[in-house]
């Protein structure tokens, strides 16, 4: 009924923004582009991500996906993958890049590979992560992720069989009312994170949200619709339970499939969200399960449809890529801590067998002290769609001030920026955030400055792609 309701109301300016496309569909030149989905469901029983405690899947609500869309400019080939996963492992990306080139010939560093982040999907295991520290991968999960790599790079070869001529158009839309800066000023003077609805300690929201929604929109040069990729900042952690489900993003593109056409990919990526989830703390209504992802999921495609009626035809003479790799130090720990964390890392598996932050403690000196001083490689990517439109790739859980500062500072109008792209380095905190403490700066790897130092090489990146 709701779905039907939204067709209803934004026919009309969907049907006159067709024509807008059809118009300059004389431009696109050789521009081409395909799109695909590929299923990445895991098998039930598999561990389930995003907790500190074991939770094997009993069901299955929804499929995991990986969508790509692959666009073609004068012999130039750009694969922009979105995976339904919590993250993206360290080995993952590699090995799928590989596969993909072989198949394709779109070189690896063309390849821009992120998650959504669904915390009811698998586990990703890599080294230093909760269940790889445990030693006890489970074979189940093992010969999931055996076969992952495969199906991702198979999304972006049939994205590669499926180009045609097409357009690409876009356009930014704005939604404050489902996303919310989770940590707080406090009457006590700290900071706090996740503290509860109607919490009378709540001063005020100790940081932004990002309320942009940007749409990039292709069809083909007759106007059959091929791809709609939407960039959100919104932690997904909104289902919960024990069933598998892509959680928000099935409902957003559920509906923007009836809306436009079935056989159209829609793709959601993450805009920066490390500080960001969808709590409202000023009502005391349950908000989880999946009933209110699909209340947010519908909301959000609302927009992207408003959005639709004002979409701009991008003119994309070129399109041009940067990758550079980015050394980032490690936070300092203790090793006078380390049998400490042995300890309280040794009670995993269960809820609540120790205090919270203690784990969250614990997991974290274990992985710094199994680097031996390593720093972490974070890629960061730029894709520039002609002069107007470029999409930044940052790894990482990045807090949404660093997300809005690149874009505010990017010679691209139209600069979007997904995170948990390519690798995954944990949380990446602002500076700020880092003196106030709490939860995303006691579980970051990476030391203080780190988010502004990615923010840095991100807004040079941009510069000189635009200058060249």
């Amino acid at each position: 009924m709701i779905n039907r309701m939204i067709f209803r109301i934004f026919r009309p300016f969907l049907v006159s923004n067709l024509l807008l496309l059809l118009f300059f569909s004389a431009k696109s030149d050789d521009l081409r582009v395909g799109a695909s989905a590929v299923k990445i469901t895991p098998p039930l029983g598999v561990p389930l991500a995003g907790q500190y405690y074991d939770r094997g899947a009993t069901a299955v609500h929804d499929d995991l996906y990986a969508k790509a869309m692959v666009i073609e400019k004068n012999g130039v080939k750009v694969a922009i993958v979105s995976c339904d996963l919590v993250d993206i492992g360290k080995d993952l990306v590699p090995a799928a890049r590989r596969l993909a080139m072989k198949s394709t010939g779109i070189p690896e560093d063309h390849i821009m590979i992120s998650a959504t982040h669904s915390h009811t999907g698998p586990v990703i295991p890599s080294p230093g992560n909760i269940n790889s520290s445990q030693g006890s991968v489970p074979e189940i999960l093992t010969a999931y992720m055996a076969k992952l790599p495969g199906l991702i790079s198979e999304s972006i070869k049939q994205a590669n069989e499926n180009l045609k001529p097409a357009i690409i158009a876009g356009g930014l839309g704005h939604e404050e009312t489902i996303s919310f800066n989770r940590r707080f000023f406090m009457t006590d003077g700290t900071v706090g994170w996740n503290p509860g609805k109607m919490n009378p300690m709540i001063i005020k929201p100790a940081g932004p949200i990002d309320p942009d929604v940007s749409v990039l929109y292709a069809e083909t040069a007759d106007g059959v619709p091929v791809s709609t990729y939407v960039n959100f900042a919104l932690h997904l952690d909104i289902t919960g339970g024990l069933e598998i489900s892509a959680d928000m993003p099935y409902t957003l593109a559920k509906i923007l499939g009836e809306v436009k056409s079935q056989n159209m990919i829609t793709m959601f990526t993450q805009g920066c969200c490390g500080n960001i989830n969808h709590i409202n703390v000023k009502t005391a209504e349950e908000q989880s399960g999946n009933a209110e992802a699909e209340r947010i999921g519908t909301v959000l495609a609302g927009e992207v449809i408003r959005t639709c009626t004002r979409l701009k035809p991008l003119t994309v003479g070129t399109i041009s890529v940067s990758s550079e790799i980015v050394s980032l130090p490690l936070a300092v720990i203790s090793t006078a801590e380390l049998p400490w964390a042995r300890e309280i890392t040794s009670k995993y598996g269960k809820p609540d067998a120790a205090p919270f932050m203690d784990m969250v403690k614990a997991f974290k000196i274990l992985e710094i002290n199994d680097r031996k001083g390593k720093a972490l490689e974070a890629e960061i990517q730029v894709i520039a769609l002609g002069d107007s439109c470029a999409i930044v790739s940052l790894p990482g859980e990045v807090f949404t001030e660093l997300g809005m500062y690149i874009k505010s500072r990017s010679p691209y109008p139209f600069t979007i920026v997904e995170e948990l792209a390519n690798v995954s380095v944990d949380y990446v905190p602002d500076m700020k955030a880092c003196i106030e403490g709490n939860y995303e700066p006691i579980s970051a790897r990476c030391a203080p400055g780190s988010g502004e130092l990615l923010a840095k090489k991100a807004i040079e990146m941009l510069w000189e792609l635009k200058k060249n």
